[in-house]
């Protein structure tokens, strides 16, 4: 995607859209399409020390300026309080197809930077092409440092370092950690020490309007000067690390580099936006988990890390739609080993701390990831291994829920799951102020037994497969559950389904969550009734980006997901659309018109609105959330592991068809 002037024709419309880059170890590199930092987790190296839990702001960027017949043509746009270095006036254009490249050109002389990580390393390099078309002059590099927590502003211990000048730039000692050494240099040029100075405050437009701290100073240790003359047309590497192994191969890094992107641009072999670019922002979540020597799913950037619920949401369209099967299966296996009580992690362990598993869906989705694992990798070696790794982690997910484990989490006698009490929040809707329980659940939640009744048949398959006795038990029980949630949850009126149930009272508030009892592969309800939550939910709740999460009829709709903290979170799940249940509805869409000609056209011409927002906001992104009303701003983490699974999930499943082989691999698997 190239974007030209009209689309940074000033600094404020040059902040509107930015990209983002990633290491595989969660380390991440991001700005705007100007190269101005809109928000203090902007750099262009975010280093994970340990893989995902601490990270560090190291290089939130490099001041690029021109030197032409002693006047100065800045290249970086920097907001200051006071001032704003308008470097975009010399831009060209920016193109971003996985390595993000911005063109300048300044009195005829032409200057392309890329960005690069090196995958697996906390190593930034950028690569300057310069072409003196004529001219002779010097390109000043002058790189801000700092040492913070990515969402913190600096104070002065995160600017203090111990600085050393090296042959071609600076090495650096953090006054806060010791033991890491940032080594800052390029292949030519001449380097320039510095006094210990400071930028001037630099102003975060993004920040401001949430209420967060909006300006901070970096570190300055000094500068690069690269000459050039009239008839040059050279390369020039700048580069960032705090690898202990100081890279020297860095054409060969780069080229490794344009190797993995253009892979997996090609994952599907298909031009269009969503098949080029959502790979590229899938792998962007995939990374290390140090502490359990694993990989994990990212839930979202640039402030989430691992959640064992987005994980299970998201693993199929990261992983098994964009054929990554054996990163799907660690992932799985990594989840089973940490089960307790039945349930898995809703959050991993830091190193030496226990996981945290207040959620009562991530198991059950965690048994639905199981099901779609075998169904994509068609292979006796994967029924082997869920049969000797992860079915009896399965079998203790359905008997604790039958029993009742924690967080009230368990069966009633009419066979339906109950969750949650008091100020626990345990399903996705989980904001809680203080002791502000916004959108409380507790009861039996329509999600939750939708997916109780899925975890349930697949058990019953599983146990089949696998010779155990207990499989007609599962199906047995499936069947109560059934013949209960269509009792419990239908409601008449609005034709559609409760919300939550108690044994008091029946939520009609009109909520996304009831769409997974459609789309989800076994069905709970008959195809009439599935066609009326289909049309509800589309009256009520659809938008081009996602779902509203409460219907604009409720009172208490919030339309704008603004203001500070506390607005913002009075608003979450109030209105708030949400990317990731869309993926739900789309399925559930084909599904009730059994896949007709037609509603796959439908499904297909929603992707191509959902298009056109990767190529608007974060780039090769899909946000979190978007305001309930239009133009559905996007808010929140400016790319999200489930909203971009999903709809990968969708266009590989749906709209390309592969369900129908999907679904003669259950066939092969379970039927015979």
């Amino acid at each position: 995607m190239r974007f030209s002037k009209n689309s940074f024709s000033s600094y404020d419309r040059g902040i509107e859209k930015e990209w983002i880059l990633t290491n595989g170890r969660s380390g991440f590199s991001g700005s705007t399409i100007i190269g101005a930092n809109s928000r203090k987790y902007h750099g262009l190296l975010i280093a994970a020390i340990k893989s995902p839990d601490e990270r560090y702001m190291v290089l939130p960027k490099v001041e690029e300026t021109l030197i032409l017949n002693n006047k100065l043509y800045p290249l970086t746009s920097t907001k200051y309080i006071g001032e704003t270095i308008e470097g975009f006036k010399n831009l060209q254009s920016f193109t971003h197809e996985g390595i993000p490249i911005y063109r300048y050109l300044a009195c005829g002389v032409d200057i392309q930077k890329r960005v690069f990580l090196q995958y697996g390393k906390n190593t930034a390099i950028i690569e300057y092409k310069i072409k003196g078309n004529g001219q002779e002059g010097i390109l000043k590099l002058t790189p801000f440092v700092s040492f913070r927590n990515p969402g913190e502003c600096s104070s002065l211990d995160n600017l203090t370092f111990e600085k050393t000048i090296t042959e071609k730039g600076f090495k650096l000692i953090p006054k806060t950690k010791k033991d890491i050494k940032i080594n800052l240099f390029a292949t030519s040029g001449e380097t320039k020490n510095e006094e210990e100075i400071f930028t001037d405050y630099v102003f975060y437009d993004v920040d401001i309007t949430s209420g967060d701290k909006c300006i901070e100073q970096y570190y300055i240790p000094g500068s690069i000067e690269i000459e050039f003359n009239e008839d040059t047309e050279k390369t020039v590497y700048f580069i960032a690390t705090i690898e202990k192994e100081i890279p020297t191969n860095i054409e060969e890094i780069v080229e490794q580099e344009e190797i993995r992107i253009e892979k997996l641009k090609n994952t599907f072999n298909d031009d269009r936006p969503i098949a080029k670019y959502l790979p590229l922002g899938a792998d962007n979540f995939i990374v290390d988990r140090d502490s359990i020597n694993s990989k994990t799913i990212l839930a979202g950037y640039p402030w989430f890390l691992d959640w064992g619920r987005d994980t299970m949401i998201a693993i199929t369209g990261l992983t098994m739609s964009t054929n990554r099967l054996e990163d799907a299966k660690d992932i799985l296996k990594s989840f089973s080993l940490y089960e307790k009580n039945g349930l898995i992690p809703n959050m991993f362990p830091d190193f030496g701390q226990e996981p945290l598993y207040n959620t009562v869906d991530a198991s059950l989705w965690y048994v639905k990831g199981i099901y779609d694992y075998l169904l994509y990798s068609d292979s006796e070696e994967s029924v082997t291994f869920i049969k000797d790794e992860i079915y009896p982690t399965i079998k203790k997910i359905i008997d604790s829920y039958k029993k009742g484990t924690d967080f009230s989490i368990g069966m009633k006698d009419d066979y339906l799951i109950w969750a949650g009490d008091g100020l626990d929040q345990v399903t996705w809707m989980d904001v809680r102020v203080n002791d502000i329980v916004v959108t409380p659940r507790h009861g039996k939640p329509v999600e939750i037994n939708a997916l109780w009744y899925n975890a349930l048949k697949i058990t019953s398959l599983l146990a089949n497969k696998f010779g155990d006795s207990e499989g007609n038990e599962y199906e047995e029980l499936a069947i109560k559950v059934k013949n209960s949630f269509e009792n419990k949850f239908w409601n008449e009126k609005d034709k559609c389904l409760y919300d939550v149930v108690n044994d008091n009272e029946s939520d009609a508030s009109i909520r996304p969550n009831q769409i997974w009892a459609v789309s989800l592969p076994f069905s709970i309800l008959d195809r009439e009734k599935e066609k009326a939550v289909v049309n509800t939910v589309y009256k009520e709740l659809y938008t081009p980006y996602g779902l509203r999460s409460l219907s604009r009829n409720h009172e208490d709709y919030k339309p704008m997901y603004i203001g500070k903290l506390f607005e913002r979170d009075m608003a979450y799940h109030q209105g708030t659309v949400w990317g990731f249940p869309l993926g739900g509805f789309l399925t559930a869409y084909c599904k009730v018109n059994d896949y007709s000609k037609e509603s796959v056209e439908f499904v297909d011409n929603c992707l191509k609105d959902m298009e056109s927002h990767i190529q608007d906001q974060c780039l090769c992104g899909i946000a979190e959330i978007f305001d309930g009303e239009a133009p559905h701003h996007g808010r929140g983490c400016y790319t999200q592991a489930w909203s971009v699974g999903e709809i990968i999930r969708v266009y590989y499943e749906d709209v390309l068809g592969n369900i129908d082989k999907l679904n003669k691999v259950h066939t092969k698997l379970f039927v015979g």
